[in-house]
């Protein structure tokens, strides 16, 4: 017997913590690094596991390396074509990351517990900075690749107090859009988008699409270059939502999407402590909001719910 099931991967917090401190919320305005209350983000990752088994989803999850904090954040480890279409398992394919030094290798962990479930495995160049689809994923018709200039990370001196401060730069190389055009094939249009704004520093922290067909996007102007946004409506017209500086310092836009094949519901998992202004949008849009405490993830960690999945798609199984 066979059955169509979404699947995404998690990564389990036994070990997390703030170890490169490599993005804006990881550290102080001293510089230091933040320090985890491992106890609390454990509760809130079960959490969050919890309320997704009972959407229906199965969770893959990768077992914790002490060496490995960031693997808590597999929305990094890579990305899968057509995720909300149904496919059989073996038809599948998963298409590795390159990630920033500091988690390279992590790689290794999410490959092994992918193939163990029957799904294959590809690389991409590895001159190729390309951080998976937190910088690169489906809206509309469109697949939008977020990038930004890729930097050494770094303090360098500074007129103020303190007198230096921390070079974080962004994760993905614009000139990978290439080698992701030819994945995608020449049917499906990319959307390149820059950031500009290093504590939005992936993607999927700034955009996001949801609901049928993910025909609806949220976006936080200040995150994009200029000129982003009205590239953006002229492809989602009245169904681009505007995100309010408090609702996008919580990471509105990091929200996971799910709308189960041939249901009548749409889902949106987000990060608890939006706005009602935002909450009463997405609602006025068809589509369900569920709120997550995730908070340790964010604060300490730089990464929300989104950051949280690596989505696999919908699945054809015995």
């Amino acid at each position: 017997m066979t059955r169509a099931q979404r699947w995404v991967l998690m990564g389990d917090p036994a070990h997390f913590s703030v170890k490169g401190g490599a993005n804006p919320h990881t550290r102080t305005r001293w510089g230091t690094r933040r320090t985890v209350d491992r106890e609390l983000a454990i509760r809130q990752w079960q959490r969050l596991r919890d309320v997704l088994r009972d959407l229906g989803l199965r969770v893959l999850v990768v077992p914790p390396d002490p060496g490995q904090p960031g693997l808590v954040y597999p929305a990094n480890a890579g990305f899968m074509l057509d995720v909300d279409t149904e496919a059989p398992l073996a038809t599948r394919r998963f298409f590795l990351a390159n990630l920033l030094p500091s988690r390279a290798g992590e790689k290794a962990h999410y490959r092994r517990v992918l193939e163990a479930e029957g799904i294959p495995c590809c690389e991409i160049d590895p001159a190729m900075r390309f951080e998976g689809e937190a910088d690169f994923f489906p809206a509309g018709p469109l697949m939008l690749l977020t990038h930004g200039r890729v930097e050494r990370q770094r303090f360098v001196p500074a007129l103020a107090m303190p007198p230096w401060r921390r070079v974080y730069g962004f994760r993905t190389d614009a000139r990978v859009e290439p080698i992701l055009q030819h994945i995608v094939g020449p049917e499906r249009t990319i959307l390149r988008i820059a950031l500009v704004l290093e504590a939005h520093y992936h993607g999927d922290t700034a955009l996001c699409a949801f609901g049928p067909g993910r025909r609806f996007l949220m976006a936080y102007r200040a995150a994009l270059e200029p000129g982003a946004m009205g590239r953006l409506r002229e492809h989602f017209l009245e169904n681009l939502i505007e995100i309010h500086e408090e609702d996008a310092a919580r990471y509105a836009a990091n929200s996971f999407a799910y709308t189960p094949s041939g249901g009548s519901e749409s889902f949106l998992v987000m990060p608890a402590g939006l706005s009602d202004r935002l909450l009463g949008a997405i609602r006025e849009r068809g589509v369900t909001p569920v709120s997550v405490d995730v908070s340790e993830f964010l604060k300490k960690g730089g990464g929300s719910v989104k950051c949280m999945l690596g989505d696999l798609g919908a699945i054809i199984w015995a």
